[in-house]
């Protein structure tokens, strides 16, 4: 059985997406990360739901990534990753680092990523596995040290005190 994708075109398109992740992360232009998927892509998101669709995808990429803490993370670079040629597949572990709160801590959460390649450095499906305790600790964590260091925001300071009282033992 042939399989469509290369070994190396695979690492080629993964590194093109790293790289754009990493702009997109610099620019804040989210529109870019839709763009790097099909118009019919699936993107499962295990606690916020599955997109389908490049323009859903786009719409969500918006909303999380412009609202805390996807707004105070400053960048998403894959740990490790591993290809499958033959399903097509990179799996990744992906580093969430928030910015320094003003206090010169580091705080981050990983999740693992597999995403589908369907050619012309297009993704037709993306899954985002991790838990989102991990995530809402270390969010609770950075507002924490964020307020003692007198940096906190509003949009931190609003989530703290509505979503990220789930997570005060954090």
């Amino acid at each position: 059985m042939e399989h469509p994708f290369s070994t190396a075109e695979l690492e080629t398109a993964f590194a093109d997406f790293q790289q754009t992740v990493a702009e997109i992360a610099v620019s804040g232009d989210w529109d870019r990360y839709a763009d790097m998927f099909t118009p019919d892509a699936e993107y499962i998101e295990h606690a916020l739901g599955t997109m389908n669709g490049r323009e859903e995808i786009r719409a969500w990429i918006w909303k999380t990534m412009t609202a805390f803490p996807g707004s105070h993370m400053t960048g998403f670079p894959a740990l490790w990753h591993v290809v499958d040629a033959p399903t097509s597949r990179v799996i990744c572990e992906v580093d969430n680092p928030m910015r320094d709160p003003g206090d010169g801590s580091a705080i981050t959460a990983t999740n693992i990523t597999i995403l589908t390649y369907a050619g012309d450095g297009l993704w037709s499906r993306e899954e985002d596995i991790y838990n989102p305790l991990r995530f809402g600790i270390a969010a609770m964590r950075w507002c924490r040290r964020a307020e003692q260091a007198g940096t906190l925001d509003e949009p931190a300071m609003e989530w703290m005190t509505t979503t990220g009282a789930m997570f005060a033992r954090g």
